[in-house]
């Protein structure tokens, strides 16, 4: 939305009083603009120890639903709701590289924690293997668009999604169904017409 001269003129001239008041009351049906004011101005955590925290956090979490929740329909409802918290982060720090980072661990970690996806029947369980590789193809793409200096630890995390991967069978060929390279999973393989290519596997119904 674009303001007026006169609108900008207008707010210039309220009192420090009448400027608090207003900012207070945006702020208070904005919670993720409160977040990142109050990270910006007075929080003492650096972007890099909120990044952490969050692994430990995404870890504990994975570990605990992984061994209470038997329902994948609502294991996946929960896995969104720490997604949700991880995009959360990314609007309150601007953190790109935990963008990535942070969900490729969240990937991870459901494979790591939750060991008895590969015996489960490929019905019960094809939705998370979809949202897993949609997962993977967004961090690809956000990937390439980050500074380079950045690749070489993104690169430990997709190594290690790598073998994950291609040690579950349905898993392995979902991906491969979708029209989803394993070259990929390494960045300097990455093609640099990645978007497109994903654009066009969608516009053929896969991936969806």
């Amino acid at each position: 939305m674009e303001y007026s001269k006169e609108f900008k003129a207008a707010l210039s001239v309220l009192t420090p009083t009448e400027k608090d008041k207003l900012i207070f009351r945006l702020l208070k049906k904005d919670k993720i603009l409160s977040k990142k004011l109050y990270f910006e101005l007075i929080d003492t955590e650096t972007t890099d120890q909120k990044r952490d925290a969050m692994e430990e956090y995404i870890k504990e979490k994975v570990e605990s639903i992984s061994k209470h929740i038997s329902n994948q329909k609502y294991f996946v409802v929960l896995i969104r709701k720490i997604s949700a918290e991880i995009t959360e982060h990314v609007k309150v720090t601007t953190d790109k590289f935990g963008d990535v980072t942070l969900n490729l661990f969240l990937i991870n970690q459901i494979l790591e924690s939750n060991d008895k996806l590969s015996r489960q029947r490929f019905n019960d369980i094809y939705k998370l293997y979809l949202y897993i590789i949609n997962k993977v193809v967004k961090a690809l793409s956000l990937t390439i668009k980050l500074d380079e200096d950045y690749w070489l630890e993104i690169d430990k995390y997709l190594s290690e999604l790598h073998d994950k991967i291609t040690s579950n069978v349905y898993l392995e060929k979902l991906f491969i169904n979708n029209g989803i390279d394993f070259n990929w999973l390494t960045i300097e393989s990455i093609p640099d017409h990645f978007d497109l290519i994903i654009k066009d596997i969608k516009s053929q119904g896969f991936l969806k």
